[in-house]
């Protein structure tokens, strides 16, 4: 006797619904992967995470459905998922755009790497910023709280029901606008010191001209930027859980009732 599988189309729909708007979550959120874009093992993990929330899958009840129908039901999920994977990946940013501020300052401008995200040259301490922050993404269990929120969403708003409002967009637009206050928050103190560093050596120059300090700004200014650096190292995951707290909430009132 040979068995047959049978896939209802109710089942089918569900499936594409979750994994749509998990495909939208992991399109954004920093993983240490070769490409920043959509990728294979982006795809298996999403297609993982889908078949592990089949509890939380709706049950439709839609009989036939066109492909418009499919479009406008998968379509406000992909964007409710991109929503939180964008809102998530503005924890990676603010930390970049604070290194990238810092980076010309501090004379690391001039150095370049090949960022493992994108493979294009990059400031060397943007990129570290950047793996620093994918490194807390993990060390602070944002991961787990990603996975959690979005099975309470699944049940709050089960795919199908989700609506694209204007208070989204503001929302999104609002953190996104936050990452610049707070990426400056953490360059400028580095950036006012380097100019009190600047300004001494400039005075000592002027005080005794046989002294030609002007060649050595580059590197004191380098090297006092390293020790800051590596001061404020014990407080960063303290900084960085701060925001991802405030992120989390926002992405709670959000998308969980």
């Amino acid at each position: 006797m040979h068995a047959s599988l049978h896939v209802s189309s109710s089942l089918l729909i569900s499936f594409l619904l979750v994994l749509a708007r998990m495909v939208g979550v992991f399109v954004f959120v920093p993983m240490p992967f070769k490409d920043a874009g959509p990728s294979l093992t982006r795809t298996a993990l999403a297609l993982g995470c889908t078949l592990a929330l089949y509890a939380r899958w709706p049950v439709l009840n839609l009989g036939t459905v066109s492909i418009t129908t499919l479009l406008a039901l998968i379509v406000p999920d992909a964007v409710m998922g991109a929503s939180i994977g964008l809102l998530v990946s503005f924890l990676s940013e603010a930390f970049t755009l604070g290194a990238q501020s810092l980076a010309l300052q501090a004379g690391y401008g001039y150095a370049s790497v090949v960022d493992p995200t994108t493979q294009a040259d990059s400031d060397v301490l943007a990129v570290l910023a950047q793996l620093l922050a994918g490194l807390l993404f993990f060390t602070a269990g944002l991961h787990r709280k990603l996975i959690q929120l979005f099975a309470e969403s699944l049940s709050s708003y089960p795919p199908g029901t989700f609506a694209l409002t204007q208070n989204l967009a503001k929302e999104v637009i609002h953190v996104g606008a936050g990452i610049f206050s707070f990426g400056l928050r953490l360059a400028l103190p580095i950036i006012g010191l380097l100019l009190m560093t600047e300004v001494t050596l400039a005075l000592l120059g002027r005080i005794n001209a046989q002294l030609h300090v002007g060649q050595h700004a580059f590197p004191v200014k380098m090297m006092v930027t390293l020790l800051v650096l590596s001061s404020i190292l014990t407080v960063t995951p303290h900084l960085y859980g701060a925001y991802a707290d405030e992120v989390i909430r926002l992405l709670q009132r959000m998308f969980v009732r």
